[in-house]
């Protein structure tokens, strides 16, 4: 069963990118490092509600 999902900046907030998880392999939020297009660099992107 998948889920979809927003990742937004560590540093800014700005929400980027939007994937699929599966929810029964992983309850965790997912965190990857991502290029963020305000910052203008790779910056950790994590998982919002």
């Amino acid at each position: 069963m998948s889920k979809k999902i927003t990742l937004a900046c560590t540093s800014c907030s700005s929400r980027n990118y939007s994937t699929n998880k599966n929810v029964s392999i992983q309850s965790t939020r997912l965190e990857v490092q991502k290029y963020c297009k305000v910052c203008g660099k790779h910056t950790l992107h994590r998982e919002t509600k």
